[in-house]
C-alpha cells in the first residue's frame, strides 16, 4: 500500500497568526492552560535566538537534552534548530545509565559542539564527582547552555571548569513556555557571564521590575519580573479561554506581561531570577500548580485534606513536601505514605512525585479557611524562628503539633 503514496510532498502554506501547536502548563489554580503559539512570530523567534544566543554555524552538531514534549523540546530541539538547517540530536533516555558517563560519551561519538541541559542535571551529574566526566575528552564542545530553573553558582562553576574545560562559555538562559524562546541570556563573547544571573535581555526584550503595588523599580532592585513590550514568540491566547490569559498575564500590572517571577537586578544591570512568586512548584524544571498535586492527594480514598509547597531540594532545584490529613478512623503509616506517593505518580506521573509527606491531623488556617501556605512553607524549610504573625490563625495549636512532628521528624 506504500508503494501507491506519492513521493510528493509539497509544504502547506499557513498564514503568520495560523496556530502552530499548543502546549499545556500549569497554573497556580491547578487548572492546566493550553499555551497556543502560532506559526510566523514563534518561528522567528525559536529560529533567532537558537542562532544567536547558542552561536550556532553551519556544521555545528547541536544537543538539547529536554524532553520534546516539553516547550524546550519544541523550542530547542525542533523548531529552531531546524529552522537554521542545524544538525540537532535527539536523546532518549537519562544522564546516569547505564553509566554516569553517558552524557559525555554521547558527546565523544557524535562531536557534540553545543551542549543545552537543565540545572537539574548538572547538579546529579556533579554529585557523582568529576571523574567520570574526564572519562570523556569533550573536545569537540565548544558552548555549554542552561536552562528550566536558576543554576545556583557552585552549579555553574563546576559545569564550567570541569565539564567545558573552563574553555566554553555558559549561556544561562530565562524563558517560559509563554515566551517561546528564550528572554533574558548572555550572549557568548559579546556578554560577560556571572554565575547565577541570566545577565541581559535578548534584543527587544524589554523586562522591568516592579514592587507589589506595581511600580516600577530604578537600577539595583529586587521586584516582580515583567515584561514591558510584545516580542515575537509571545503566545497569543489560552486556548479556548481569552480571558484567562488575560487574566493571568496581564491584569495583575497593568500593560506589563507579568511573568510570575520574583528577580534582582544589580548594579550592572543584570538579572538574577530568584523563582516563582505564587504557589507553583518548579522540579527539575518543570512547572507545575501546588495545587494538580494537591488535587491528587485529596482524591485518594483515605484521604481529607492535603496542602502542597516547594522547599529547597539539593538536586531538583525545588522539591515537593506534602502536608496530608487523613480521614477519621484512618491510621498513619510509612505503608499508606509510599502508597500516596505511587498514587501521585500514577493520577499525574513522576515528576510529580512527592518527596516528603508529613501527616498533618490539621493544617494551619486562618478563620475563613484559607490554608497559611507561608507557615507550611517556613516549616518545610525548617524555618521555624521566622513563622510570621499567627493570631490570624483559628487554631494556633495546629502549628505548634506541625513544628514538633517535623523537628522530630515525626509524621
Amino acid at each position: 500500500e506504500i508503494e501507491k503514496v506519492s513521493a510528493d510532498c509539497p509544504p502547506e502554506e499557513m498564514n503568520a497568526e495560523d496556530p502552530l501547536f499548543i502546549l499545556y502548563t500549569s497554573g497556580s489554580t491547578g487548572k492546566p492552560k493550553g499555551v497556543l503559539h502560532t506559526t510566523g512570530g514563534y518561528l522567528v523567534y525559536a529560529s533567532m535566538t537558537h542562532q544567536y544566543v547558542f552561536d550556532y554555524h553551519d556544521g555545528d552538531v547541536y544537543w538539547c537534552t529536554a524532553d520534546i514534549g516539553w516547550v524546550t523540546g519544541h523550542s530547542y530541539i525542533v523548531y529552531g534548530p531546524l529552522s537554521n538547517g542545524a544538525t540537532t540530536l535527539m536523546f532518549e533516555g537519562v544522564p546516569n545509565y547505564p553509566s554516569v558517563s553517558r552524557f559525555w560519551e554521547v558527546v565523544d561519538k557524535h562531536g557534540v559542539n553545543i551542549f543545552y541541559t537543565a540545572p537539574t542535571a548538572i547538579r546529579a551529574l556533579m554529585g557523582a564527582g568529576d571523574a567520570p566526566v574526564r572519562k570523556a575528552s569533550r573536545a569537540s564542545l565548544r558552548l555549554l547552555g542552561s536552562v528550566g530553573e536558576p543554576i545556583n553558582p557552585e552549579a555553574w562553576e563546576w559545569y564550567f571548569r570541569v565539564v567545558g574545560d573552563s574553555r566554553c562559555p555558559v549561556v544561562d538562559t530565562w524563558w517560559q513556555t509563554e515566551t517561546g524562546g528564550i528572554m533574558i541570556t548572555p550572549l557568548p563573547g559579546a556578554i560577560a557571564q556571572k554565575p547565577g544571573s541570566a545577565t541581559l535581555p535578548f534584543f527587544g526584550v524589554k523586562p522591568c521590575l516592579v514592587d507589589a503595588e506595581g511600580a516600577v523599580l530604578d537600577g539595583a532592585a529586587d521586584g516582580n519580573l515583567c515584561i514591558t513590550d510584545s516580542w515575537p514568540g509571545q503566545m497569543r491566547t489560552v486556548y479556548g479561554d481569552h480571558e484567562r490569559f488575560v487574566q493571568t498575564y496581564f491584569s495583575t500590572y497593568k500593560g506589563k506581561y507579568f511573568t510570575g517571577d520574583g528577580c534582582r537586578r544589580d548594579g550592572d544591570g543584570y538579572y538574577w531570577i530568584t523563582g516563582r512568586v505564587d504557589d507553583v512548584l518548579n522540579v527539575s524544571g518543570h512547572r507545575m500548580g501546588t495545587a494538580e498535586v494537591e488535587s491528587a492527594l485529596v482524591a485518594h480514598p483515605k484521604v481529607s485534606e492535603a496542602a502542597v509547597v516547594g522547599y529547597p531540594h539539593d538536586i531538583k532545584g525545588q522539591g515537593i513536601y506534602c502536608y496530608v490529613t487523613l480521614m477519621a478512623g484512618e491510621e498513619v503509616s510509612d505503608g499508606l505514605r509510599k502508597e500516596l506517593v505511587a498514587w501521585v505518580r500514577t493520577e499525574i506521573g513522576p515528576i510529580a512525585s512527592p518527596d516528603l509527606i508529613q501527616f498533618a491531623p490539621g493544617l494551619p488556617k486562618t478563620r475563613s479557611g484559607k490554608i497559611m501556605r507561608r507557615i507550611l512553607r517556613k516549616i518545610a524549610e525548617d524555618d521555624f524562628g521566622n513563622l510570621g504573625d499567627t493570631s490570624t490563625l483559628a487554631d494556633p495549636a495546629v502549628v505548634d503539633n506541625l513544628v514538633d512532628n517535623r523537628q522530630n521528624r515525626r509524621g
